[in-house]
């Protein structure tokens, strides 16, 4: 409180999680799955403050990355023996709290446990999966998924990395853009097309395990991001990169493999862009209810009230579609163009949550201790990854048309 006229309330708190669920859309959750998600509640409540700034300075804690490996948060709902069994509304809850807390730290979790331990528990050797998959469970190493090149991102079949035999081993020469952990001292899963005329497997994508201390990998910062500015994301140059015979994915063959591990991991950027609506909505609301103008609460006024409910009933549509799709992927229902729909909804829903929330704000929307800003710039990622919302759209229009509009 200021002790100035003009001045009754310096800063107002919309931060408090409110656990909106207008639709007890979320009230018959399994014990299992709800300690799973309190486990999630209490890492972000741990760690927010310092992501805030993290954010605020363009830093990457890697220390709070691999705090969600000490608490067991990295299984995206993988089935492996090696891992703990999460269901995938569990999954999803994660991925919905992480993003509601942080959109830094939820790209983390993508990456980690929806793309690189992912393409481990699938399509890695025994060996590749013994020696790395719990390590990377626990935090204790970073994986990146390298698929998206400078030249090729929503047309990535295209790829252009090349993987060479020499010597009994592979060579690696391309470049990659875009990739989360890529330079992060851990290992990097690189999808490349074999050059190797009169071999079966000559022009087939492949999925090739890389160390990135390995001679000629070298992962780049990539500097200026206005969004998710909390985790690195690299830009990577393989010059030549000599990897032994046994570097190569044996269940990886071709791109539709890739597309495999992309799939999965769309239904978690629909959660996702649920945590990220769900900051903003509950931010909206707490504002509204604590900023007097002419005399009362913006809360009591017929506009902002019908905002309020105009981004209610988006939410509980976003949940209502995270709910559902969770249910389907546990009875082995969900196909990849429900997945893709979920994704195309929520991203664009997300998008208008937080206009309407920093609008609301009016001013004091701007700035990034009110963390809407911040949820906003976040959302314009997860918006574009995994699947821009053109590529989702001719995925669902192939689907329910029956004809390909792909060029």
């Amino acid at each position: 409180m200021s002790s100035f006229p003009g001045e009754r309330v310096s800063s107002y708190d919309v931060t408090e999680r409110l656990d909106t669920d207008y639709y007890a859309v979320f009230s018959d959750i399994p014990d299992a799955d709800r300690a799973v998600w309190d486990r999630a509640r209490s890492y972000i409540d741990e760690v927010g403050d310092r992501m805030v700034a993290a954010w605020n300075a363009a830093e990457y804690p890697l220390d709070l990355a691999m705090r969600m490996g000490t608490l067991d948060l990295f299984n995206d709902g993988i089935a492996h023996p090696d891992l703990t069994a999460f269901s995938p509304l569990a999954a999803g809850l994660v991925n919905m709290e992480v993003s509601r807390g942080d959109g830094s730290l939820g790209t983390v979790l993508a990456v980690q446990g929806g793309l690189a331990m992912r393409t481990l528990a699938l399509f890695g050797s025994p060996a590749q999966q013994e020696r790395w998959l719990a390590p990377m469970a626990r935090g204790e190493v970073l994986g990146a998924f390298a698929l998206t090149e400078p030249d090729h991102g929503s047309d990535s079949v295209s790829l252009e990395t090349r993987a060479r035999r020499e010597g009994g081993g592979w060579v690696l020469r391309g470049a990659k853009k875009w990739i989360g952990n890529g330079a992060s001292g851990g290992i990097t899963f690189v999808w490349a097309r074999v050059d190797d005329d009169g071999a079966e497997d000559h022009g087939a994508v492949r999925c090739f395990l890389v160390e990135q201390t390995a001679p000629g990998y070298h992962g780049t910062v990539i500097e200026g991001k206005a969004s998710l500015r909390g985790i690195h994301q690299a830009h990577i140059a393989l010059d030549d990169v000599r990897l032994s015979a046994d570097a190569v994915l044996p269940g990886a063959h071709t791109f539709r493999d890739a597309s495999t591990v992309l799939y999965s991991t769309r239904s978690g950027v629909a959660w996702s862009a649920l945590g990220h609506a769900t900051a903003c909505y509950e931010a909206a609301l707490s504002y509204a209810q604590q900023r007097v103008q002419f005399g009362k609460p913006l809360a009591g006024f017929q506009m902002v009230q019908e905002r309020l409910t105009q981004m209610l009933t988006e939410l509980t549509a976003m949940q209502l579609y995270c709910r559902r799709m969770a249910d389907l992927e546990r009875d082995g229902l969900l196909r990849p163009t429900q997945a893709s729909l979920a994704k195309y909804h929520n991203t664009r829903t997300a998008r208008r949550i937080a206009q309407t929330a920093r609008d609301l704000l009016g001013g004091n929307g701007i700035l990034l201790e009110n963390r809407v800003m911040q949820h906003m710039a976040d959302i314009e990622a997860i918006h574009t990854y995994e699947g821009t919302e053109s590529v989702q759209a001719l995925l669902i229009g192939r689907d329910i048309t029956g004809h390909s509009a792909f060029a």
